[in-house]
């Protein structure tokens, strides 16, 4: 592939489907080239297709393993699929680690999935920063399903779900005694809830566990989605089947409710703020304000000015907020 390639080149192969293309892309807007923005502008036309499922859960809950019995499933349905590995971000290298491709090694001959290991590079959440203009290029590239596995700590979990459609908690028997110390956010995000490795002990305790958890919520109602809670196997393609159907259900019921029309909106403004957010910072750090906020945070930091002070400052230089 020649190296300069030019933003028409890119997003007509990203439309037929040339997986050399779509990876270069995906390199580009990992990568804030400024050539990403200008794909992203080209093939937004084409994005809105997919179905965006998230898996979250804890390191070792088997959450990989249970992405590729997915997208096998998938694939057997006929389905085209995309997936975002995030992995995390070394603190000492900056680099990731990318055990997810590997252990995913055997769907990359399949010309029907695209797979794609991201780093967090920092980011604060689970997902890292560019993943979902990385979904919404395989959307472009006529991807069904879009797959975020990511490494489900911290923040990560309300990520995902705000990138997803279908929000997939993958929990492991060992997790038991901590079922109770779960934030309530999580469960509030989880669309679906899968037991992984449920032939060790302690499956079936956790699976109660979570459906007292679940009644004790005070958001049912006729009208509301109550997350199944499903016993997988993962390695053994166990549940696998049911969990994907689960997915279609969930998926159904989103739609008969007009939710998924609504998700999708919050989605957008969401993404419309951020980039609002980032041209408003992009354009106030002139190299002024950058002179002037080096010069005066010794102040700060000696209690001469205060913070406020120092960004009222910094707001007012030159009679304007951004130049």
């Amino acid at each position: 592939m020649k190296e300069n390639l030019t933003v028409e080149e890119i997003v007509r192969g990203i439309q037929e489907r040339d997986r050399r293309m779509l990876a270069r892309a995906i390199s580009y807007t990992e990568d804030e080239h400024p050539i990403a923005e200008q794909i992203a502008r080209r093939i937004y036309r084409k994005v809105g297709k997919a179905y965006r499922v998230g898996i979250t859960g804890p390191p070792g809950a088997g959450k990989s393993t249970l992405t590729s019995g997915i997208a096998r499933e998938l694939r057997r349905q006929g389905k085209t699929v995309g997936i975002v590995a995030v992995d995390p971000t070394s603190p000492f290298s900056g680099g990731a680690v990318l055990g997810d491709r590997i252990r995913m090694s055997e769907l990359t001959t399949d010309p029907g999935v695209f797979i794609r290991s991201m780093a967090t590079r920092g980011s604060l959440g689970g997902l890292a920063k560019t993943a979902q203009e990385v979904a919404d290029l395989m959307d472009a590239a006529g991807m069904d399903f879009v797959i975020f596995e990511t490494v489900g700590v911290g923040q990560g979990e309300l990520d995902v779900a705000r990138a997803t459609d279908t929000t997939i908690v993958v929990l492991v028997p060992e997790s038991g005694d901590s079922i109770q110390a779960m934030k309530a956010g999580l469960m509030e995000i989880a669309d679906i809830f899968v037991i992984n490795k449920a032939d060790r002990e302690g499956a079936t305790k956790m699976k109660i566990e979570l459906e007292m958890m679940l009644k004790l919520r005070s958001t049912h109602t006729k009208l509301a989605w109550i997350p199944p809670i499903l016993e997988t196997i993962a390695n053994r393609g166990v549940g696998v089947e049911e969990l994907v159907n689960s997915v279609g259900k969930h998926r159904a019921f989103l739609l008969e409710q007009g939710e998924l029309e609504r998700k999708r909106s919050l989605r957008l403004q969401e993404k419309v703020r951020q980039l609002i957010q980032n041209e408003l910072d992009k354009n106030f750090w002139t190299k002024k304000r950058q002179a002037v906020f080096n010069d005066k945070i010794k102040q700060v930091l000696e209690h001469q000015l205060s913070p406020y002070q120092l960004v009222e400052e910094l707001f007012h230089l030159d009679g304007k907020v951004i130049s």
